[in-house]
């Protein structure tokens, strides 16, 4: 392993050791005064990231001030920082991850997101250096709602965009928006949702007892709104008759829940789990416990950019991919909450995320979990998913007649693609062609049985 602070750019004051403050050693000085201000410069813009880099970038992670980075090393020495670094992170999995590739067309890079845990794979991919080691100079941008974000990417404001993963679904079809093909590169979450209750509603855990309750869920076009309606309807309530939904963007929900102005919500974290931290709302149930493994949120492109910067693309997908392989491992969730939870990223109580994230979590009724799954970053965008929503889409009434399944989830979601770059990367692949079946509240959903999926429910539009 490489020299955890030897120079890689100015900015990065984290080798000590020497008499600058700058190295790990009096050598490592010695070397890096030897070089020419030209040598230093193509060092920093070499295409292909050092070892070095990606351990002192996951460093800087770990420990943002540089005094508190320094004080550390100098406490345990250069030797055993690495060694503790590399026991809580994926270090050599990601240094052998450096890939061949063209550069990209475009590297100055707009990205949308919104300020929830779904996330976490396009968003620790910006401080973790993901981004750049791919070449990419990307500009996240924290945005207020799930309408703004697809404004943004419509108007052209975004190069690529945080979605929930059925927004490209209704985009490219003309759903609430002018048509405009949209795409799904890979799933951000699976799970990772819950449905938060008013604490002064602990005594009504029976969904038969809300009739008449008002709750939120993000956007229209959401797994959260799906979800909750599949769940309300499973214990007999019609979601447009018996309860009133909502559309609140999250980072008002626990706002409207304390105000009174919704009993509940099914919405995505951490604003489950920072309703239990404010003692205004408990978390009734997991999105995990009505189908386990569901999606959540996707990263996607415009149609555009893939077929005007492949490259680009090709850059983007890797970085979210290298991101998600990272997250999966449970050993790296606390240090990622610590990562994402500075202002401009998530903006919360590291506690709160850490609970999320680690399935340890207060439930608001005096227990403590331990769901390990309660978020998960499995990246693969299945077909039978697309298919499932479409089938949600069609019972609800949001799409008349006739729906080709799927042809729909072919075009947007580009399972080929992330097939391809997983094995490029050598990470595991998904098997199958796509089209899997899975079990939502006990019952199996056949993806090449779609409508009579829809036409088995009671409680339907259609």
């Amino acid at each position: 392993m490489g020299n955890l602070f030897r120079p890689f750019d100015a900015d990065r004051p984290m080798r000590l050791g020497c008499a600058c403050g700058k190295h790990a050693s009096d050598a490592d000085h010695a070397a890096a005064e030897s070089l020419s201000d030209a040598d230093a410069k193509r060092a920093a813009n070499t295409e292909e990231l050092s070892n070095d880099f990606i351990e002192a970038t996951l460093m800087k992670a770990l420990f943002p001030q540089d005094a508190v980075r320094r004080a550390f090393v100098k406490a345990v020495g250069a030797g055993t920082a690495r060694a503790a670094l590399a026991s809580v992170l994926p270090v050599a999995s990601l240094q052998a991850m450096a890939q061949d590739k063209r550069a990209p067309e475009k590297t100055d890079l707009k990205i949308g997101f919104i300020a929830i845990t779904c996330a976490t794979p396009l968003i620790m991919a910006h401080p973790l250096g993901f981004y750049k080691r791919q070449g990419l100079n990307v500009q996240l941008n924290k945005t207020a709602g799930w309408a703004l974000i697809r404004d943004k990417m419509l108007n052209k404001e975004h190069d690529a965009s945080h979605f929930l993963s059925p927004m490209p679904l209704a985009i490219s079809q003309g759903l609430g928006s002018v048509a405009q093909p949209m795409r799904i590169a890979t799933i951000q979450n699976t799970n990772g949702q819950a449905i938060t209750l008013h604490v002064k509603h602990k005594d009504k855990r029976d969904p038969k007892s809300w009739k008449g309750f008002k709750f939120a869920v993000p956007f229209e076009y959401s797994m959260h709104n799906f979800l909750l309606r599949y769940y309300v309807a499973e214990h007999g309530l019609d979601p447009d008759r018996d309860i009133q939904i909502r559309v609140v963007p999250p980072p008002e929900m626990v706002a409207n829940l304390r105000a009174g102005n919704i009993d509940g919500y099914l919405g995505p974290d951490p604003f489950n789990q920072r309703a239990v931290f404010e003692e205004v709302g408990f978390i009734h149930i997991l999105s995990k416990e009505i189908w386990d493994g569901h999606p959540c949120c996707a990263f996607g492109f415009s149609e555009s950019l893939i077929k005007e910067a492949p490259n680009t693309y090709a850059a983007l997908y890797r970085s979210v991919l290298e991101a998600a392989a990272m997250a999966r491992e449970a050993r790296n969730r606390e240090l990622i909450a610590k990562v994402i939870a500075p202002t401009q990223y998530l903006n919360q109580p590291e506690a709160v995320i850490a609970q999320v994230l680690t399935g340890k979590f207060a439930d608001g009724l005096g227990g403590v979990k331990n769901e390990p799954n309660r978020a998960d970053f499995d990246p693969v965008p299945w077909y039978s998913m697309a298919v499932w929503m479409l089938s949600q889409m069609k019972r609800w009434g949001y799409v008349k007649g006739n729906v080709n399944y799927r042809q729909i989830a072919e075009q947007v979601f580009l399972l080929t693609d992330a097939k391809k770059f997983m094995k490029e990367m050598g990470l595991p692949l998904p098997t199958g062609d796509g089209y899997r079946k899975f079990t939502v509240m006990k019952k199996e959903f056949d993806p090449a049985k779609a409508d009579a999926y829809v036409d088995s429910f009671a409680i339907k539009r259609t």
